[in-house]
């Protein structure tokens, strides 16, 4: 387990994770087929270049999803009760097939449960795509965990 328990996730710190992920066109094809979104920006090539955008669009969902795992080895493997909520998705810039993405986990609030056996950790997630100059910021959200202690795991 690479995760960390309640006690050790510290309000106010940003997690860099390092493992990053270029999507490909063959990513966002499966997880539209897995979830049966058939959003022609996503899947259809001709449809895509008469939008704005100019061609096809990583569907945001994957692109959450794909950050939360990517989050996951050091926040919560082995070290989670259950995920509670993902709160104020915001999908600021597209991602396109092609684009590698990195993200980083900002505590930004923890209790005890009630009866003091758990934590609930909250951290803002920032989702980046790379680019030659700055990243670009395409995906944020809040996820809110039930996180085990370390003395009750034990």
């Amino acid at each position: 387990m690479t995760g960390l328990y309640y006690e050790e996730f510290e309000v106010g710190e940003t997690i860099e994770h390092e493992k990053r992920r270029t999507i490909s066109e063959r990513d966002n094809q499966q997880f539209c087929d897995m979830t049966m979104n058939q959003q022609p920006l996503h899947l259809d090539a001709e449809f895509a270049a008469e939008t704005e955008f100019g061609e096809r669009l990583v569907n945001g969902l994957y692109t959450m999803s794909l950050a939360v795992g990517l989050t996951i080895p050091e926040t919560t493997d082995g070290t989670i009760v259950a995920n509670l909520s993902y709160d104020n998705v915001e999908h600021p810039n597209p991602v396109f097939h092609g684009d590698t993405i990195r993200v980083q986990s900002t505590v930004t609030d923890k209790r005890e449960t009630s009866d003091g056996d758990r934590g609930v950790v909250t951290m803002h997630v920032e989702v980046f795509k790379l680019t030659d100059s700055d990243d670009v910021l395409v995906c944020e959200f809040d996820r809110t965990v039930l996180s085990l202690k370390r003395d009750t795991a034990e």
